[in-house]
């Protein structure tokens, strides 16, 4: 497990280690314009590929799929150390991102397998621990290795670390209970869904894109529409593709509209969404506001990163001794409804006592329940959905982190050139282009104080968006079934995948189990926790 562990932080940590590399990078290419592909590339593979691995991972043993998906995050980091131009780096973000997806996916699926349901709260929440720290890690850890040695290393120090993530796998990882049914070319062409993923993955690229240039450029950029348009006609196509193949289909309708699956699909997106927008614009607020350095805002963030690690090992442990994952999911948006409205009354005078406090009770909120909508699908679906259901709260992530960052910087931008604009003298042009670090030195110190009150203004008004995403999650966990994870908790080895046990079994006895019904190898057990004999009639 502690294998997997390390392939979880080494993406995260790929995602946020370049904020503090980037102006190296740009200086090293002259690619200014660029800058927006090096994190767009990786997400875009991530989030449109994120829900094929789902389906692979219903399909094939987890293991080697794993070991693929790790192999293919340590090429794309391979390629973007050695790029010899700008555009060769954007490939190689792509190719990490498309190993990234698979990484995340595999690791839950990985944890399903190994893990009796009953006892997986406290697995999710290290795994939310770990993205916790990794956000706050990464530009640390980037801007040492820039500083001391070169950009290069903020991708070549993923090789060794996912060399001993390899191996440990291969030699640790055992197999059993990954076994799946074999799979005829025919079959895999048809469960593969290929034409669902040709009208998927231009879609979401359309999105993403699109979302891209609406902060690069304006809304109404004729691009930036007719990406949407790309978009919604390619989305309403893939949605009928799912419905004619049903069960075949990339995500089965019936999957999909189950009433927990559809409502922990949302509460991924809008809690998620609320949890990144604080991650992304609270250390700003540190570096234009306060003045202070890249590093230094990095240390002020501790508060929120070391109350969301806190709060999901407390609620993994909470969920694990009451057996339902509601409440959790409940108070964590309730908590960070309270926290993000707090953030909003933010001044350029806010004292640390404040601002600490508030941190930590932003970073309490959205560590609570962060993978607990994963929980939930793995209690509702039958066993051999739940690689789709997982990769759907994950996609539900991508999808939101990408949509409301957009939203945010438009909102952030907008404000910002309002209320600058009421500076006599002074071009909004000249405060947005010099960003957060560079701010003090690029206004007059008379005009300092009124640039600083525009700033904040900017900030807390686009932390509103945070307290509407943060709220709005309480209504998707009224739609959601308590279903107690806690039937495992006596369940020994029952009938291993694939076997079939004799004699005739009743309707209710055929139908697929619930994972909340089944043993760590899939094997089904009887609401007393013991395995259904194999001469069960």
């Amino acid at each position: 497990m502690s294998s997997c562990l390390l392939s979880v932080f080494l993406v995260s940590l790929d995602r946020t280690i370049l904020a503090t590399a980037v102006p190296y990078i740009t200086d090293a290419f002259h690619s200014i314009d660029d800058i927006s592909w090096y994190a767009s590339a990786y997400m875009l593979t991530n989030a449109s590929l994120q829900l094929l691995y789902g389906k692979i991972y219903q399909l094939f043993p987890a293991k080697p799929v794993l070991l693929c998906a790790i192999v293919l995050f340590e090429i794309g980091s391979a390629v973007c150390g050695s790029a010899p131009s700008s555009l060769t780096l954007i490939i190689g973000r792509a190719i990490a991102g498309a190993g990234s997806g698979g990484v995340m996916g595999g690791v839950m699926q990985t944890i399903v397998i190994l893990i009796p349901l009953h006892k997986r709260p406290v697995y999710n929440a290290m795994f939310s621990a770990l993205f916790a720290i990794s956000s706050v890690v990464g530009p640390l850890i980037g801007g040492a290795l820039t500083e001391k040695l070169s950009w290069r290393w903020c991708f070549y120090i993923n090789l060794p670390c996912g060399a001993v993530s390899i191996v440990a796998v291969l030699l640790l990882m055992k197999a059993h209970g990954q076994a799946k049914p074999p799979v005829t070319a025919r079959e895999l062409w048809n469960k593969l869904d290929l034409l669902g993923l040709v009208l998927f993955i231009p879609s979401i690229s359309s999105l993403i894109i699109a979302l891209q240039w609406g902060v690069d450029y304006q809304w109404s950029d004729g691009r930036v529409i007719a990406l949407l348009v790309v978009f919604g006609v390619t989305l309403i196509a893939w949605m009928a593709v799912q419905a004619w193949k049903k069960d075949n289909a990339t995500v089965p309708p019936r999957i999909f509209f189950q009433r927990t699956i559809a409502a922990g699909f949302a509460y991924s997106f809008l809690l998620t969404s609320a949890i990144m927008l604080m991650i992304y614009y609270m250390p700003i607020w540190f570096q234009a506001v306060k003045g202070v350095s890249p590093v230094t805002s990095g240390l002020y963030f501790l508060p929120f990163i070391l109350s969301m690690s806190l709060s999901a090992i407390l609620s993994g442990v909470f969920t694990q001794r009451i057996g339902y994952y509601n409440p959790s999911m409940i108070a964590s948006a309730a908590v960070l409804s309270v926290g993000t409205g707090l953030a909003t009354t933010f001044t350029t005078h806010t004292g640390s006592s404040h601002w600490a406090g508030y941190e930590f009770l932003c970073g309490f909120g959205g560590g609570m329940a962060m993978q607990q909508a994963g929980l939930a699908a793995q209690a509702v679906l039958p066993l051999p959905d739940v690689p789709i259901g997982i990769a759907l709260m994950f996609f539900g992530q991508l999808l939101g982190g990408s949509v409301f960052l957009a939203v945010a910087q438009s909102v952030f931008t907008q404000q910002l050139v309002k209320r600058a604009s009421g500076i006599a003298g002074l071009d909004p042009e000249t405060i947005i282009n010099s960003g957060a670090t560079e701010l003090r030195g690029s206004v007059p110190a008379s005009q300092l104080p009124r640039v600083l009150a525009a700033y904040n203004g900017a900030l807390t008004d686009t932390w509103y968006v945070a307290v509407a995403l943060s709220s709005a999650a309480l209504i998707p966990t009224l739609c959601m079934e308590w279903k107690s994870i806690k039937g495992l908790k006596r369940g020994r080895r029952g009938l291993g995948p694939g076997s079939n046990p004799a004699g005739k079994l009743s309707e209710k006895a055929k139908a697929p189990p619930a994972a909340s019904d089944t043993n760590e190898d899939g094997g089904v057990i009887r609401s007393d926790g013991r395995p259904l004999p194999d001469n069960a009639a």
